[in-house]
């Protein structure tokens, strides 16, 4: 007898598995991490004594709930923790665990797959010693180490100020913050005071405990170059109408976050382009309805909104498989989710104005900088491509270009690559199209031990 799969062990897969437990399903739980919360959540790999407040500050309590809920369901799912979920066909997932293949049933799919960090090139970005800002924060979190000892954060976007922040309380030399998005954006924090007064004066709370602390924050922020020979050793950048250059041994980079769709891709679910979000996620209705029958979506995988949104839509998407199946539910409670995350979208949209994304870089971007590191592909390869052949769509670029073809299947380069090809032919980036996903959505070892 098959039963219904959650991927992700987020913050919406944990409520999704909480409330299918709560009506007596057991469901299956794959995730690729070795312990439950997610990037946000993420707990260390061994016990090292940090307490949950010095590991996620003001969220330590929704950190602590949502462990303790998970570890509260344990025997009533079957968890795949370490497990990499490669492939979906026929209502069976493939997986990869420790070296061997397993391949499982499901019945009703929810995917809570989270997001990635989103990128742009700079000068210098291959460098040893750059890390993206969710990679320094797994470092941190997960690891208990820093990626430098005098590091710059930069780039733009909620993250960036939490990430520093963090490094800060653990006790690293934050270099400078230096913030893409102009000063007056943050008007529409201002404005957001309103509408979620906690969410914006945390986030101000941490950018007012960095300068008091004498870090230099700098905004409105262009022309990043990272420089060094065999690692990362400065960065230089222009501010104000002036040129600054400062020392560092780890930068910490990063544009926001893009949603991680391939699993969504592989089970056939149709498309949509967010243009707050600068990227196509798939389509859901209210209650995380996919277009394909019984397949769910939920958290950031199907659009940026963060950890408390992530939870909600866990909940209500599990309760919606329960609606499709005929079990009662409470509808007040869908209808309070729903409401809830409908005022959570307006924040989320309050948050992009503050932290834009500098789409005018792609413009900008030297010939010779690597975009596609996977596969060694040139931003002037690209444009070289698009003049010779009149390319106008991401897949016909990679199979001319190899772009996001290589071990990341586009998931590092893809958001830069769809800049540089709008720019060079002329079109939105909504017009150019999306990476096609496929199997395997991640690598899988050559060594692979067949299925039983």
């Amino acid at each position: 007898m098959t039963a219904p799969l959650i991927v992700g062990v987020g913050p919406a897969g944990i409520r999704a598995a909480q409330t299918l437990v709560a009506a007596g399903l057991r469901p299956q739980v794959v995730d690729e991490a070795p312990a439950s919360g997610g990037q946000i959540y993420r707990q260390p790999l061994q016990p090292d004594g940090r307490s949950a407040q010095a590991l996620y500050g003001s969220e330590a309590g929704k950190a602590v709930d949502l462990h303790r809920t998970f570890d509260g369901v344990l025997g009533k799912i079957d968890y795949y923790p370490n497990a990499l979920l490669w492939n979906l066909r026929d209502g069976q997932a493939d997986l990869a665990i420790a070296g061997r293949a397993k391949r499982i049933a499901y019945d009703g799919l929810i995917l809570a797959t989270g997001a990635t960090d989103r990128i742009l090139p700079v000068p210098g970005w291959t460098l040893p010693g750059v890390y993206t800002l969710g990679g320094s924060q797994v470092a941190l979190k997960a690891q208990g180490c820093a990626i430098g000892r005098k590091v710059v954060f930069c780039g733009t976007g909620p993250l960036l100020y939490l990430v520093a922040w963090q490094y800060w309380k653990a006790g690293v030399t934050v270099a400078a913050v230096l913030d893409t998005a102009p000063a007056s954006a943050k008007l529409a924090l201002v404005r957001g005071l309103t509408l979620a007064p906690a969410i914006v004066l945390r986030g101000l709370k941490f950018g007012f405990d960095l300068k008091r602390a004498g870090v230099p924050i700098y905004s409105g922020v262009e022309a990043l170059r990272f420089g060094g020979t065999a690692r990362v050793e400065g960065i230089s950048w222009r501010a104000g109408g002036r040129e600054h250059h400062l020392l560092c041994d780890g930068i910490g980079y990063g544009l926001s976050l893009r949603p991680e769709t391939q699993v969504a891709d592989l089970a056939g679910c149709a498309f949509r382009f967010s243009a707050r979000d600068r990227a196509f996620v798939p389509q859901k209705d209210a209650a995380g309805r996919s277009s394909v029958a019984g397949v769910y979506l939920a958290g950031d995988g199907a659009g940026i909104a963060g950890a408390d949104a992530a939870e909600r839509a866990g909940e209500r998407a599990a309760l919606a498989l329960l609606q499709d199946r005929a079990f009662p539910v409470d509808t007040a409670r869908c209808a309070a989710l729903e409401s809830d995350l409908a005022k959570i979208e307006k924040i989320r949209d309050m948050l992009e104005a503050a932290f834009p994304f500098p789409a005018h870089w792609a413009a900008t971007l030297p010939d010779d900088l690597t975009l596609c590191r996977c596969e060694d592909v040139s931003v002037g390869s690209v444009r070289q491509a698009v003049q010779a052949f009149g390319l106008t769509e991401m897949n016909r670029l990679k199979a001319v270009t190899r772009t996001g073809m290589g071990r990341c299947q586009g998931r590092m380069c893809g958001a830069a690559v769809a800049e540089v090809l709008a720019g060079a032919c002329g079109r939105e980036v909504a017009a150019v199209g999306r990476l096609r996903g496929q199997a395997p959505v991640k690598p899988v070892p050559l060594t692979l031990e067949a299925a039983e």
